[in-house]
C-alpha cells in the first residue's frame, strides 16, 4: 500500500491533454448526449422504421466498431494520438450526415449511419486513452483518465437534458438535434486535432527501449466482459426489476439514473485518487467485491415488500455506482500500466474489444436472467463478478 496521490486541478488539466483537448471532450460529450440516447427513437419516429429493424441496424454498427479495433490498435502503435481521436469524431460526423440525408422508410441509410457511428464510438475510447497515456504518466494518468470520464458523463447528461426538453417538437426537433450533434463533433474534431499530440512509433526499438511483447492479459480481458455489465445495470436491469418485479413507478428509474450520473461526475476523480494508495490490480479487484456486494443487496431487496422495495433498491444502487466508479478508474489505467509503449495501442484495442463485447451481450443476458427470477439475475451476476475479481487479483 502506498500513500495517496495529490492531484491539483491545473496539473490534472495538463495531464488530460491540455485546456483545448479538455474543451474538445466537453463539446463531444454534449453533442453525444443530444442524439445517442435517442438514436433508436430517431429511426422509429423520423425514418418510420420498425423497432426490430432499427435495433438490428444499431447492432450492426456495434459489431463493425469491434471488427475495426485491431486496425485502430495498429494505427495507435504507429504513433497516432490526437489524429486518431479527431478521426473517430469525423467518422461519426459522416454517420450524422447520413442520418440527416436519410429519406423516411429507407433502411439502408440508417444502417450506413449506424455503421459509421458505431465505428467512431468504439474507436474513441482507445484513442483517447492512448493520448492521455502519452502526455501523462503514473498516477496522474489514472486521475486524468478518471477526469475524462467524469467530464464526459457531465456533458452527456447536459446534452440529454437539452434533448429531452426538445423532444416535443417531433421529427423536426430530432433532425435539429442530429444537426447539433454533427456540428459538435466537427468542432470537437478540430479542437482535438489542433493539440497535435503524437507518439514516436516504436516499430524498431533501440537496445534501451522497452521491447517486451504485448501482455496477454487473458484473465483481465475475460473479467472485464463481466465487470462491464455494471454499466448497464442502472439503464437496463434496475428499470426492468422496478417495473416487472417490484411494480414501482417508472420515476424511480429516472431517480436512479440521475443519481448514478451525479455520483460519477462528482466522485470519479476523488475515488480514483483515493484508491491510488493501492495497486491498480488490487483496486480493480476491490471494485469487483463492491459490485458483488451490491448485486447481493439487489437480491435481498427482491424479498422486500412493494412499499419499501423501490427506495431500498435506489439506496443499494449507490453501492453499485461506487463499484462502477472503482472499476472505471482502475481498469483502463491497469491496461495502460501493463502494456509496453510500443504495443500500447494494441493492448488498449484488445481491452476495448472486451468492453464492447460485454456491452453488446449484457442487455440480452440481463433480460434473459431477469425472466427467470431475482436469484437467477443477481445470483449469477454476483458469482460471475466475484470470480472475475479473484481472477484479476491472482493473474
Amino acid at each position: 500500500m502506498t500513500t495517496t496521490t495529490v492531484i491539483r486541478p491545473r496539473t490534472l488539466v495538463r495531464a488530460s491533454g491540455g485546456p483545448r483537448y479538455a474543451f474538445a471532450l466537453a463539446v463531444d460529450a454534449l453533442g453525444t448526449g443530444l442524439l445517442r440516447p435517442f438514436l433508436l427513437l430517431y429511426g422509429v419516429t423520423v425514418l418510420r422504421l420498425s423497432a426490430p429493424v432499427t435495433g438490428a441496424a444499431l447492432t450492426v454498427g456495434i459489431v463493425a466498431g469491434l471488427v475495426c479495433m485491431p486496425a485502430v490498435g495498429r494505427w495507435l502503435d504507429r504513433g497516432a494520438r490526437s489524429t486518431a481521436v479527431a478521426a473517430s469524431l469525423l467518422v461519426r460526423v459522416v454517420g450524422v450526415v447520413l442520418l440527416l440525408a436519410a429519406p423516411a422508410g429507407h433502411v439502408s441509410f440508417f444502417v450506413a449511419a449506424a455503421l459509421f457511428l458505431g465505428i467512431g464510438n468504439t474507436a474513441w475510447p482507445a484513442a483517447h486513452a492512448a493520448l492521455v497515456a502519452t502526455v501523462a504518466h503514473g498516477r496522474q494518468r489514472d486521475a486524468a483518465l478518471a477526469a475524462g470520464r467524469a467530464l464526459r458523463n457531465a456533458g452527456m447528461g447536459v446534452g440529454a437534458l437539452v434533448a429531452t426538453a426538445c423532444l416535443a417538437g417531433g421529427s423536426t426537433a430530432f433532425r435539429a438535434l442530429a444537426a447539433g450533434t454533427g456540428l459538435a463533433y466537427c468542432a470537437a474534431a478540430a479542437l482535438a486535432w489542433s493539440v497535435r499530440i503524437h507518439a514516436h512509433p516504436a516499430a524498431a526499438p533501440t537496445e534501451d527501449a522497452d521491447d517486451r511483447p504485448a501482455p496477454r492479459m487473458r484473465a483481465l480481458l475475460i473479467a472485464n466482459v463481466v465487470y462491464v455489465f455494471c454499466l448497464n445495470v442502472p439503464e437496463i436491469a434496475l428499470p426492468l426489476v422496478l417495473v416487472t418485479q417490484l411494480h414501482a413507478s417508472p420515476v424511480w428509474s429516472a431517480v436512479i439514473f440521475v443519481a448514478n450520473t451525479v455520483l460519477v461526475v462528482g466522485l470519479q476523480v476523488p475515488v480514483t485518487v483515493l484508491m491510488s494508495r493501492f495497486s491498480r490490480r488490487t483496486a480493480l479487484a476491490l471494485a469487483g467485491l463492491v459490485l458483488t456486494a451490491s448485486y447481493l443487496g439487489f437480491l435481498a431487496v427482491a424479498g422486500a415488500g412493494s412499499g419499501w422495495g423501490a427506495p431500498v433498491l435506489a439506496a443499494v444502487s449507490v453501492v453499485c455506482t461506487l463499484g462502477e466508479i472503482g472499476y472505471a478508474g482502475s481498469a483502463t489505467a491497469l491496461v495502460a500500466h501493463l502494456a509496453p509503449a510500443h504495443v500500447l495501442g494494441r493492448a488498449l484495442a484488445r481491452f476495448q474489444l472486451s468492453t464492447g463485447f460485454g456491452l453488446a451481450v449484457s442487455p440480452a443476458v440481463i433480460t434473459t436472467l431477469a425472466a427467470r427470477g431475482p436469484a437467477a439475475l443477481w445470483g449469477t451476476l454476483a458469482a460471475a463478478t466475484l470470480l472475475s475479481a479473484a481472477a484479476v487479483a491472482t493473474e
